[in-house]
């Protein structure tokens, strides 16, 4: 039976343009150069992929339930385009000021992740731009990965020194696409394959 392979992925930072005033519409969520073909390059080498994301918007009152459902169908038809797709998205809605255990740095999304799945979460790695989305992945027990856009493409050397301490063991990745061909490239010589996958999307050359 092949085992379930399942990636995690942040959202904003990390599949699409970060913004200091919040992505509070469609229009406003404009996918990283690259990100999306990173996502479907994975989903033809047989992961999985959902999405874990901090969304206090809600709370905040900057957008409702049908614009984020908005944006998420805008992600998923531009995925589909280039041929990948999230399974699902996580999302916590609340402030940081209403305590709840969803709100990365916290791992109570992570935790979901593992209970919808029933997967053990050491095996699924969580990918992220900010010192939360590694915390909230290294208290779940995943692997962490980050990746140099977002709020990571600011982070002065000793802010990574510093980000990198919080979930010793996390892999560096210049962007999503990085990690994508990082991850496709170690699982092939783990099978002992070189050469191209049977999809462009897995191609390593």
């Amino acid at each position: 039976m092949t085992p379930f392979k399942l990636i995690i992925l942040d959202r904003d930072g990390t599949i699409n343009e970060d913004r200091d005033d919040f992505v509070k519409t469609p229009d406003e969520w404009i996918p990283i150069p690259g990100a999306l073909e990173a996502i479907a390059r994975l989903n033809h080498a047989g992961w999985h992929t959902v999405v874990v994301t901090n969304q206090s918007g809600l709370g905040r009152g900057l957008f409702d339930m049908a614009t984020l459902n908005a944006m998420h169908l805008k992600m998923n038809q531009m995925l589909a385009k280039v041929g990948g797709r999230i399974d699902a998205v996580f999302f916590c809605p609340h402030t940081p000021e209403e305590g709840c255990d969803c709100r990365k740095p916290l791992p109570g999304l992570m935790l979901q992740v593992g209970e919808r799945y029933g997967l053990n979460l050491k095996d699924v790695a969580v990918v992220g731009d900010s010192m939360r989305d590694l915390q909230a992945g290294a208290t779940a027990g995943c692997p962490t990965h980050l990746v140099r856009t977002g709020k990571a493409a600011a982070y002065s050397e000793a802010q990574m020194e510093q980000v990198l301490s919080r979930a010793p063991g996390t892999q560096v990745h210049a962007d999503l696409a990085a990690f994508a061909e990082a991850t496709i490239l170690r699982e092939r010589r783990a099978r002992g394959v070189t050469g191209e996958t049977d999809s462009g999307f897995g191609r390593l050359n």
